[in-house]
Formats: C-alpha cells, sequence, structure tokens
C-alpha cells in the first residue's frame, strides 16, 4: 500500500492507496500532521510513501516519516511520465508537477486542461503527445476576498458566497459578484481559448475551491477534488520501475 501526502500552502492532505485505488482521504494541519500518520500507520500496512511540500513540514515531521515508511520526496529531479518542455523547470511547482503526471496517467493521447482552484488557481496543458507546456496562475477566491480588503481603505473582508446576480446592487454584491463571477468568467475563457487551438480537451477542474465553482460553469469539465493525490500516487508507482 501506498501513502501519498500533499502538504499544501494551508492543510495537508494524506491519500491511502491500494492498487491504484484511494482508499482513504485525511485532511489535517501541520499542528495534527503526527497524528494524522500515528493513526493512518496503526490501521494500513503502508509500505512506500510520497510528499509533496508546496510549503515545508514543521521540523522532525519529515524525518518522522522516513522512520516508517520508504520515502519518495518529489522534486524537480524526479523521474515522470510525460515530457516536461516549460521553458523554466527548476521553478515549476511540485504540485503542479503531481497534477500533469495525473492527466498522463489518466488521459493518455489526450489534450488535457488540468483547473487547480485553491489558494492560487492554476491551469496547465498536456497535449495528445504527452508534452506539457505551462499555463497560468492567477489568484485563487480567498486571495481575491483577502486583496481587496487589504489594499483598500474600507472594503470589508467577506466569507465566499455565490452571486445571486452579475450586477451588485451594494458593496458586498459587487464585491461577490466580482470575486466570484470574475473567477468563472476566467475559466471559461481559458477554456475556449484551449478549445480553439486543441480538438475534444479534455477539462480537469481540482482543488479546495473545485466543487463550489462546478455548477456555475457552462463548459463540460470533470471535477476531481483527488487529482493531485492521485498524481502523487502514479509517479511513486512510475518510480518503482
Amino acid at each position: 500500500m501506498n501513502l501519498a501526502i500533499d502538504v499544501g500552502n494551508t492543510l495537508i492532505k494524506l491519500g491511502v492507496f491500494n492498487d491504484g485505488n484511494l482508499t482513504q482521504k485525511t485532511t489535517c494541519s501541520k499542528n495534527d500532521f503526527s497524528l494524522a500518520i500515528q493513526e493512518i500507520s496503526k490501521v494500513f500496512p503502508i509500505k512506500n510513501c510520497i510528499i509533496s511540500a508546496v510549503s515545508n513540514l514543521l521540523e522532525g515531521q519529515f524525518e518522522e516519516v522516513r522512520n516508517q515508511f520508504e520515502v519518495l520526496l518529489l522534486n524537480h529531479q524526479t523521474p515522470v511520465s510525460f515530457v516536461n518542455k516549460y521553458a523554466t523547470p527548476l521553478t515549476l511547482g511540485i504540485d503542479r508537477i503531481a497534477l500533469v503526471s495525473a492527466a498522463a496517467d489518466q488521459f493518455p493521447q489526450k489534450n488535457v486542461l488540468i483547473i487547480d482552484a485553491g489558494t492560487c488557481i492554476t491551469y496547465d496543458f498536456i497535449n495528445s503527445k504527452n508534452e506539457y507546456f505551462g499555463g497560468a496562475i492567477s489568484p485563487g477566491i480567498s486571495l481575491r476576498y483577502k486583496a481587496l480588503h487589504t489594499f483598500t481603505e474600507k472594503l470589508p473582508l467577506l466569507k465566499t458566497k455565490s452571486p445571486d446576480s452579475y450586477l451588485g446592487n451594494d458593496t458586498a454584491s459587487a464585491i461577490h459578484s466580482g470575486v466570484v463571477n470574475g473567477i468563472l468568467y476566467e475559466i471559461e475563457g481559458y477554456i475556449n481559448e484551449y478549445k480553439k487551438d486543441y480538438d475534444n480537451l479534455t477539462v480537469i477542474l481540482t482543488g479546495g475551491d473545485a466543487h463550489f465553482l462546478r455548477d456555475s460553469l457552462k463548459n463540460d469539465i470533470f471535477a476531481n477534488s483527488n487529482f493531485l493525490l492521485e498524481g502523487l500516487n502514479h509517479i511513486l508507482e512510475y518510480n518503482k520501475h
């Protein structure tokens, strides 16, 4: 059995895989990470582990994992199953590497656009020849709300809410429309641009805000909140051979 660990900007996600299938998923804070590892170890006979760390684990936590499992720490030198044509590969986020790996594994010989709606919104494209070229990065939902509040004197900090209309008739509804509709228009715009250049485009929507956004998007998409963990497991299996 494999354990995939995604250390994100906000939370840590842990996925237990058995024969390629996600058996259990756990989400925790950094402070609760050690306890989560202990609980998983009690239940599952895990041998191999892969870690993707966008932000660092707390002191001693990596050693704790390495003492229990055979660990692959994902980095820019880790062999992957796609051709990386990113102009600056050493600056490519390892979370994006995992997402593209999932696309290469699950949608071979397809043009795939992966949209990860988390702290940031990332767009990553891999073509039908298994070549990755890059994509785009923009602020996510929470960042946009926080930016409006932080960098202005009077705009309030609001919680995420689906706008009732594109036309906001007070400050709160105008902010909700600007943030949420702005993201929806952005996503739809990127999808439509890719469709102009690439036939039979497959679109994957993942990340913490995927399900919030999914029902408001007009284009056909596959929503999969576990796509990054699945990509990590694929990389781990790929490196066993």
